[in-house]
Parts: C-alpha cells; sequence; structure tokens
C-alpha cells in the first residue's frame, strides 16, 4: 500500500476513477499511517476513524453507481482544530474548550461535504492559532517529521505535518499572520493563503477577524487550486465574503515576459544564509526561465509587523471575551461573577493567549485607543496603497517566505519578540488582505526552504498559475 502515500489529490482521484484502489483502500492506509507514525509526531488531536471509513464507503458506492461528486470525492483531509466539524470536538488547541463539541459545520466543511471529501481528523496547533511553532497548544507540541527535534512552525502545524509525513493528502489551516505559509516552509509543502474575503470564516475559531482566512495545505499547487476552488464563493452567513468572479487557474504555461517584484525591504539583513541562498537562486532559476526581475521599493513594509502585533492583539481581546467560564468554556466555579471570570480564564487559558488578550486590551482602552489602535489602521491603509502602487509595474512580488529554516523545538518559547519575528515575511499579506502561497526551493541540510509568492488582491488564479510554473521548473 505505501503506492497510496505519494498521492496528490489529483492523482488519487484519477486512481479512484480508475479503480486502481478504492476509497475505503486509500482512508484504511491513511488511518494506519497516523496510528504507525502520529504518536512520534502528535500532529493529530482527534482521528475519526470510523466517521472516514463511513464517509469512504460512501464515497465507493457513489462512484460504483457512475454518481462521484468530482475530484475531491474519496479525498482523505486533515482539518485544522479551529474549524468546526458538527458533533466532533473542537479546541482551538486550548484547554478551555477540551470539552466543546461543534453544533454545526463550518461553511467550508459543508463545501467539501458536498464535494465527498473523506475528514481523517483534527490537527494540533497553537492555542487559538496565536503562535509561530504549534508549542503553545494546550495539548502538546507537534513535531516537524523532518527532524523531529524541531518545530512544524505554526499555528497551522499540526496540518503541515500531516500532510509532510503522508498522514492526509491535503488539509486545511487558517491564516492571520502567516499561520499556512510559514509551516508549509519548514515542512516542506506547499500552503495557500487567499485573498481576504475569498473564502468564509464562518465556522473558524475567530483570532483577528480582519486577518483570519482559511486555506489548504498541500503537496502540490495544483491541489491548492482545486481545495481553493471547492471552498471559495459568497456566504451569506460571512458578510466579508466577496465575489472575485471566475478564476482562471491556467493563465500561464511559462514564465516568459512575467515582472517579478523583489522588495528591497525583503532582502536586506535578518535572514539566514541557508534562506538567503536558496531564496536567491530561485530568483535565478525564474530569471532564466525568461521571467524579468524588477527591484521595488514597499513603503511601510517594515513597520507591518508593528501594525499587526497592535492590530491583531486588539480584536484577540475581543474575540476571545467569549470564552469566560458562562457563554464558552470550562467553567471554575466561584462565589463572585467577576471570580468565575478570572479563575477559569486564568486556569484555562495558556500564556500566549493571555498575553495577547492583555496588550489588546490595553490598546483599546481609553487614553491609548488613537495612540495604538487608530494609527495602526492609518499605517494599514498606507500599506495596502504601497501594495497596490507596486503591482502597477509587477505581476508578482516575490520574497523568502520565512528568515530561517525549522527551528529546534523550545528554542524560541521564553522570548515571544523572536518568536514574533518568524512572522516578518507573511503578516504585510494580511495586512492587506492580498493572496501568497509558500512554495518549496530546496534545503538545507534536509530542512525545507519556502519562497513566498504574493498577488494581486483577488487574482488568486493567476498567483496559483505563476506558482505551478515556478514549482513545475524547479522541481
Amino acid at each position: 500500500m505505501a503506492h497510496l502515500f505519494e498521492q496528490t489529490i489529483r492523482s488519487a482521484a484519477d486512481g479512484l476513477a480508475s479503480k486502481a484502489f478504492s476509497s475505503m483502500e486509500l482512508t484504511k492506509a491513511y488511518l494506519a499511517q497516523i496510528r504507525g507514525l502520529d504518536l512520534g509526531i502528535h500532529a493529530y488531536l482527534d482521528v475519526y476513524d470510523g466517521t472516514a471509513m463511513d464517509q469512504a464507503h460512501a464515497s465507493d458506492e457513489r462512484r460504483a453507481l457512475g454518481k462521484s461528486f468530482g475530484v475531491l470525492d474519496g479525498i482523505p483531509l486533515a482539518i485544522k482544530d479551529n474549524i468546526l466539524i458538527q458533533d466532533h470536538r473542537a479546541t482551538g488547541g486550548s484547554q478551555i474548550l477540551a470539552n466543546y463539541r461543534a453544533p454545526y459545520d463550518a461553511t467550508v466543511i459543508t463545501h467539501l461535504r458536498a464535494a465527498g471529501s473523506v475528514f481523517l481528523g483534527k490537527t494540533n496547533m497553537d492555542e487559538f492559532a496565536m503562535g509561530s511553532s504549534t508549542e503553545r497548544s494546550a495539548f502538546g507540541p507537534t513535531k516537524n517529521p523532518r527532524d523531529l527535534e524541531r518545530v512544524p512552525g505554526g499555528s497551522s502545524g499540526g496540518s503541515a505535518a500531516a500532510v509532510a509525513a503522508d498522514m492526509a493528502i491535503a488539509a486545511l489551516g487558517s491564516d492571520t499572520g502567516g499561520s499556512i505559509r510559514q509551516p508549509a516552509a519548514f515542512c516542506g509543502i506547499v500552503g495557500f493563503k487567499p485573498s481576504y474575503g475569498s473564502i468564509s470564516r464562518s465556522g473558524l475559531m475567530a483570532m483577528a477577524s480582519s486577518l483570519d482566512q482559511i486555506g489548504p495545505m498541500t503537496k502540490t499547487v495544483e491541489d491548492a487550486a482545486v481545495l481553493f476552488e471547492a471552498m471559495r464563493g459568497v456566504d451569506p452567513l460571512d458578510q466579508t465574503t466577496v465575489d472575485f468572479g471566475t478564476v482562471e487557474y491556467a493563465t500561464r504555461t511559462d514564465l516568459k515576459g512575467l515582472r517579478v517584484g523583489v522588495p528591497r525591504q525583503a532582502w536586506g539583513e535578518g535572514m539566514t544564509l541557508a534562506v538567503r541562498e536558496h531564496t536567491e537562486a530561485a530568483l535565478e532559476t525564474m530569471k532564466q526561465a525568461g521571467a524579468e526581475l524588477v527591484e521595488i521599493d514597499l513603503p511601510y513594509a517594515d513597520e507591518a509587523l508593528a501594525v499587526y502585533y497592535v492590530l491583531m492583539p486588539c480584536e484577540v481581546s475581543t474575540n476571545l471575551s467569549r470564552f469566560d467560564g458562562i457563554r464558552y468554556g470550562q467553567r471554575e466555579a466561584r462565589l463572585t461573577l467577576l471570580d468565575t471570570y478570572l479563575d477559569s480564564r486564568a486556569e484555562h487559558l495558556g500564556e500566549e493567549a493571555r498575553r495577547r488578550i492583555i496588550l489588546g486590551t490595553y490598546a483599546l482602552s481609553k487614553g491609548y485607543y488613537d495612540a495604538y489602535y487608530r494609527q495602526a489602521r492609518k499605517v494599514q491603509t498606507l500599506i495596502r496603497r504601497a501594495y497596490a502602487a507596486a503591482f502597477e509595474d509587477v505581476d508578482v512580488i516575490v520574497t523568502p517566505t520565512t528568515p530561517s529554516t525549522a527551528f529546534k523545538l523550545g528554542e524560541k518559547l521564553s522570548d515571544p519578540l523572536a518568536m514574533y519575528l518568524e512572522d516578518v515575511y507573511t503578516v504585510g499579506v494580511n495586512v492587506a488582505g492580498l493572496p501568497a502561497i509558500s512554495v518549496p526551493c530546496g534545503a538545507h541540510e534536509g530542512l525545507p526552504v519556502g519562497l513566498h509568492f504574493i498577488g494581486k488582491m483577488g487574482g488568486d488564479g493567476a498567483l496559483l498559475s505563476t506558482a505551478r510554473v515556478f514549482e513545475h521548473i524547479a522541481s
């Protein structure tokens, strides 16, 4: 059955269609792989052995009757544990929700059910998606399958590790400041953060509502496009969703004439020599394939990290106020309501969650709102304008995905600032709402390096098309 783990969504769909194997065989193999490997990696929080096999059986029956739902029918997927699946546990990586069961499906799950997907289980994550290493999970850290002494990245580290270790064909993650793309780079897979508003956030546990976006984590760019197409669209349950129209995925077959923006700010100090060597070699590969490299200036790029770490905690402070032991979450019963609130949150929220709630509450408080939150919003507008101006001259912007390869477990856990700097190349995209994708571009001493492609708002199809061509010429 080893060949089953070499499948992409596309090749598995072809195998199912040709009856080379069944969905039940495919799903059973992945469940066995999880049982064999996940004890040492801890990518999953919950595994759905029974329901997964039931979904696979239903898929095989549809196919036998000639009523297959399409390319995703019978494909085993992993789902990040902040995305709701009805009647299944949804912890968000937090002890406060250790016993919470979702009362309904997230919109993306509704779409994937309609496509016939098989859900293998829920993957580990930093608590409420706050982290860059998946060490902040209340249920223990996930390890990088490429090196078990290193982190898989975060906050979607469980999803990245599941795909990289062949414990799922593909997975869903969420990206607020790089939480899909950074772990994808660390684990050597593809991670796509779509344009803000292209995929519904209904049923996604909100961290920072104006920045969060669900997206695919896959083995290939083509697979990312398949999942994106299945999930995207306007949703009446999420009024921030936007109709971006028809998406064309095959707009480019080569890189000739492609104008690639190379921001001065992203290629200065801060990245390791290994990342620099591999990403510069990738740029040279693109140049040899006919792309034109254009050095550009991105004003306020250096401020994007600061803007993110003001806006995000402010929204965290608001969104996490519901987890108080009364409306949601485990309760520590005390004599007064205030003590119940305080002790429930102190006992069941982790250190990083409490830190960001405090920072956000402070920034929103009287006397500081104008100095922090309002000022950050103004600079956010300037950042959006800077990206828009850059895209008047170039087709795509390229940077490293991360400043370093995967670091060792525990290495940055006691230094929040060092951990926050892991997002330096990715947060600007979320602040501006743009689509971006990380594609592997080599490895240093067995540790993968990712190349980060940024596209125009709503230009997801063109971005995926460009990334797919790069993936082909770089392989």
